[in-house]
């Protein structure tokens, strides 16, 4: 019997590409043939490239841009480019199925897909749909919203709120683990600072003017992204890394608190591990405003605190997370009430069903 076959896409950042590493083992197990179309040079060729069974296709990407640039003429090239590129895939792979995760990457490829009458399954991760996804939904079959409150953006006959997939390994951590890995102890507890894939200068920079006064409350794990970490700084208690992948889940199980940015995969990471969580969102001169949006959520709900980026210094960034230790308790009593154990399986049911 011929094995089914089932393409992934999405990438651009770490976010884009989350969600498919929680699905893909499921497929592994199953026995299906695995695909991915991601960029040449994106994250999601670092994470995904590496996974042992997996197929990975880069084809060329454009950028979804919403600001003036000379790299606005090119684009649109690059991105029927790619969409030759991911037709011809589509075309030599017969997948059964295309789950995008989203990202520039992903606009070409479900359009090759419904080129080529092959059904595809879209997840939007935030509060509100993203530029690349909005286009891709008039090419796809399904939708599927993260917060129930996105189903008021998205077409009524497609869409269906799912709720967050978290991976399956982020629960299996292991806290002496991830001290270990980090060399810390159990003296202090332990802050956990991540700003994205790519690096937050803001957020890093604040909080290496603040490390003698916030290593006098924690210990710090400091995820700064790639090529941005402070080689002169070593101080006993603080700890730098690009990026971690698979020690990741043992190094949130270490965490006792999390400075973060808002990203909704992230975010929800946090909360299904119930850990409290100060959020500092991206920006609206830097974004679509979509992390913002997604903080004053998680606000709302008592599962963060949030902090504006242009109000972020020094002082408040001791004063915040003071107040975050003070409140933690009452957080984690809220969080227990989010489950996020049927997400997954229902995402899975979703795009079985929609197979061909």
């Amino acid at each position: 019997m011929k094995k089914k076959r089932i393409l992934f896409t999405g990438g651009g950042t770490a976010g884009h590409v989350i969600v498919n590493l929680a699905l893909i083992p499921f497929y592994q197990e199953k026995g299906w043939e695995i695909d991915y179309i991601g960029s040449y040079n994106g994250i999601e060729r670092d994470l995904i490239g590496q996974l042992e069974g997996v197929t990975y296709h880069p084809i060329s990407t454009g950028k979804l841009r919403r600001y003036m640039s000379k790299e606005n003429i090119k684009d649109p090239f690059k991105v029927i480019k790619g969409t030759m590129q991911a037709y011809k895939i589509i075309g030599k792979r017969k997948p059964a199925v295309i789950f995008s995760k989203g990202g520039f990457v992903s606009v070409p490829v479900v359009a090759a897909a419904k080129l080529r009458g092959v059904p595809s399954v879209i997840h939007e991760s935030d509060y509100t749909p993203g530029l690349a996804n909005k286009l891709s939904i008039p090419f796809t079959k399904k939708v599927l919203a993260t917060f129930p409150e996105t189903m008021q953006y998205l077409p009524e006959k497609k869409a269906e709120y799912v709720g967050a997939v978290v991976r399956d390994e982020l629960f299996k951590g292991d806290k002496d683990s991830g001290l270990k890995f980090a060399g810390l102890s159990k003296k202090l507890p332990v802050l956990l600072i991540m700003g994205g894939s790519g690096g937050s200068y803001k957020i890093n920079e604040t909080v290496r003017e603040s490390l003698d006064e916030l290593l006098a409350n924690f210990q710090i794990i400091h995820i700064c992204g790639r090529d941005k970490i402070d080689h002169s700084i070593q101080k006993a208690g603080y700890v730098q890394f690009e990026y971690i992948n698979e020690e990741l889940k043992d190094i949130f199980a270490a965490s006792d608190y999390v400075l973060s940015r808002a990203g909704s995969n992230a975010i929800f990471e946090f909360l299904a591990l119930r850990i409290p969580m100060l959020l500092v969102p991206l920006s609206k001169g830097a974004s679509r405003g979509d992390q913002i949006i997604n903080a004053q959520s998680f606000q709302e709900k008592r599962y963060a605190r949030v902090i504006d980026e242009e109000k972020l210094t020094k002082q408040t960034l001791k004063d915040e997370l003071l107040q975050l230790k003070e409140y933690a308790p009452i957080m984690i009593d809220t969080m227990k009430e989010y489950k996020s154990e049927k997400s997954r399986d229902r995402v899975i049911e979703i795009i079985n069903a929609t197979s061909k």
